[in-house]
């Protein structure tokens, strides 16, 4: 597998039609991967040989750091670290242009794309944002809330930097107690330390019971929101897959 940039118009079009197949909906057009592209912004893809199989595309932002947009692994690709490839050439990217500092959203309900950011790549959530696209159309996120959390990829501090060498970054659930245990139960509680559970597979639950997918969608919004507002960070992903947050 190789990861490139994509500067030619027929490879960014593929791009297009492959995050397109990935969401079920056009969600990048060609020509604004295009723009971006030549404006100085990031546009890379993934191949197998002569296949495209993962694209990404991230623009500009504030102060000099990169937003990641949209990073997508064809379905018969995903658990192959295509996604991985993609983040470390991005990684690499950016630090050859003397930008330190990554950013972009996620799902906080996908346990899996959790893990990913939090434990695979090093990132942290700083931020959380409810319905932060408005209603959503694509064909995974109809339907659903488009709550996300903001996370920030410092690109040079140590625990990013193992985990580019392929060393996760893990945090342990020792002393914590459970601020939304994995029946989607709220507990109140000011310890210094909490967990925050998620559902195995939102996604597969949203196909097979939607009104609990949604209950899930609440309970860790009021979770994450109130801890952030009151002062907790969140400090990583353990391995059950449940947010650690710590008192700041």
């Amino acid at each position: 597998m190789r990861v490139e940039e994509l500067a030619d118009p027929a490879a960014q079009r593929a791009a297009s039609r492959l995050l397109g197949d990935i969401w079920r909906a056009p969600v990048v057009d060609p020509a604004l991967l295009r723009a971006v592209g030549y404006s100085g912004g990031y546009v890379a893809g993934a191949y197998e040989g002569t296949e495209l199989v993962g694209a990404a595309m991230g623009f500009l932002g504030a102060g000099g750091h990169l937003h990641a947009h949209i990073a997508g692994v064809a379905a018969a690709r995903r658990g192959a670290s295509v996604g991985y490839a993609l983040k470390q050439h991005q990684r690499s990217w950016a630090l050859a242009r003397g930008i330190s500092r990554v950013y972009w959203t996620f799902d906080p309900l996908i346990r899996s794309n959790a893990s990913f950011n939090l434990r695979k790549l090093g990132a942290l959530p700083v931020r959380y944002l409810p319905e932060f696209y408005g209603p959503m159309t694509d064909g995974v996120n109809a339907g659903d809330a488009s709550d996300r959390l903001y996370v920030a990829w410092d690109l040079t501090v140590p625990r990013v930097v193992l985990a580019a060498a392929g060393t996760p970054a893990e945090v342990s659930e020792e002393g914590a107690e459970a601020l939304l245990d994995e029946e989607g139960t709220l507990i109140p509680g000011d310890a210094p330390r909490l967990t925050v559970a998620v559902p195995a597979d939102v996604l597969a639950l949203r196909a097979t019971d939607p009104r609990a997918a949604h209950r899930w969608r609440g309970a860790l919004r009021t979770a994450l929101l109130g801890a952030l507002d009151g002062g907790y960070v969140i400090t990583g992903l353990t391995r059950r897959g449940h947010y650690l947050l710590e008192k700041s």
